[in-house]
């Protein structure tokens, strides 16, 4: 598989935010969202099996795994390295872009799903069907670019009452949205989500690489 970095650091995002982490950055994606944070990993990489990478990551001796992209459902390697991480363990958690099927992913795993909102520029390819795969500890994420995309996503959780399915996330596009009034908005709507900030960002930096 076409692997871009494995690195450990502290998880920045979902409900496990906080917790040491051992991260499998995947090669290749399919989008172009707008506000991407990580455009290098489209292409850089290096060929690696998969026990090479289950090797790289119980180096770290951490039980919180995450493989992320990158979209990492693209390579068919994923499957098994995903059930084989499960196999030792691990709790492993899929960050998807929600294009791509998660209808193959190991029961196991918590897979947390992205819905793009229009901000993005890639709402089109929501794959809806992924709903259906959603069950808790699973979770689902809008990236919210500004009132727009809040209000659109708002809709969206109301519409098809998301918060049945599993727990919600909320996350501003980094620097783009003041964090004060997107917690306003959610204490108004008594929106059922948890309002999420990049931890590692504010922690490394948001330009920093392998972190």
């Amino acid at each position: 598989m076409k692997v871009n970095e494995i690195f450990r650091s502290i998880q920045g995002e979902s409900s496990h935010a906080g917790r040491p982490c051992a991260f499998v950055r995947l090669a290749e994606c399919n989008l172009r969202c707008v506000w991407c944070d990580t455009p290098y990993a489209f292409h850089e990489g290096e060929e690696m099996s998969i026990d090479e990478v289950v090797d790289r990551v119980r180096a770290f001796g951490l039980p919180l795994v995450e493989v992320t992209g990158g979209e990492p459902l693209l390579q068919e390697e994923v499957y098994p390295l995903m059930t084989r991480l499960a196999d030792l363990g691990h709790t492993v958690l899929l960050e998807t872009s929600g294009s791509v099927s998660v209808a193959r992913v190991d029961p196991r795993v918590v897979k947390i799903v992205d819905i793009k909102c229009p901000g993005s520029g890639e709402a089109d390819k929501n794959l809806w069907e992924n709903l259906d795969h959603i069950r808790p500890p699973d979770e689902i994420k809008f990236v919210v670019a500004g009132r727009a995309d809040y209000e659109w996503a708002r809709a969206v959780i109301r519409e098809r009452a998301l918060e049945r399915k599993a727990a919600l996330l909320v996350s501003p596009v980094h620097g783009e949205v003041d964090l004060e009034a997107l917690a306003e908005w959610i204490l108004e709507d008594r929106l059922p989500a948890r309002f999420q900030v990049q931890l590692h960002k504010l922690i490394y930096g948001a330009g920093r690489r392998g972190v």
